[in-house]
């Protein structure tokens, strides 16, 4: 089957999505979405319908800004939360907030849910799907977390922590996929691209 190259946006303005991108040599332009994630709120009780709808909305949000100068282009959307003893957890927004966040995951096991949203501009064509991933995590002293609060790393990041910097202590073991923890699960979004849209994102990276 005869693969096709077009240009990628990354609807999103998260550093650890951006990072993978980077990583693997893919190019892309990064446009952050407009979207307000509280008005989603409502639907609360179904994680995984909750994350594709704001990963579909983010990505047509940004279809609106780039249809006329990038009328060829494939926009990759995802929104991630953590799922935790039935309850949706955000992004701290204080210290204290981090620390009851991290004490809570702290000797137990939480999901990663993140929600894709794949759309070719031309066609409008759109391909919504999720990916959970289980993260267990260490017992925790509280010393343990407070020196991990005081590393700043847990600012913007869902759960109070990133995987990729000094987390990464706190975590005994990963039940699916680790870039998903990330929140980027692209194992997926290739199988996707390659069986709808005929693109294979190694062919990016070559």
């Amino acid at each position: 089957m005869e693969m096709v190259l077009k240009k990628i946006i990354l609807a999103s303005k998260s550093v650890d999505r951006k990072e993978l991108f980077k990583r693997l040599n893919i190019p892309f332009i990064a446009i952050p979405s407009d979207i307000n994630e509280e008005q989603y709120k409502d639907k609360i009780d179904d994680p995984f319908e909750l994350v594709k709808d704001l990963a579909k909305e983010k990505a047509l949000s940004v279809k609106k800004k780039i249809t006329h100068k990038y009328p060829e282009a494939l926009i990759i959307a995802a929104d991630t939360i953590v799922f935790h003893n039935q309850e949706i957890i955000g992004k701290a927004k204080t210290q204290d907030e981090a620390f009851n966040i991290l004490k809570k995951l702290a000797g137990s096991s939480h999901h990663l849910i993140t929600g894709i949203a794949l759309i070719e501009v031309e066609s409008n064509k759109i391909i919504t799907e999720s990916e959970e991933s289980e993260v267990f995590f260490l017992n925790l002293s509280d010393e343990e977390i407070w020196n991990y609060i005081r590393t700043q790393e847990w600012r913007g990041r869902a759960g109070a922590y990133s995987i990729q910097e000094r987390a990464s202590f706190f975590i005994d073991s990963i039940h699916g996929s680790y870039s998903n923890v990330l929140g980027l699960p692209l194992s997926k979004i290739n199988q996707i691209l390659k069986e709808n849209f005929k693109i294979n994102l190694f062919n990016y990276s070559l």
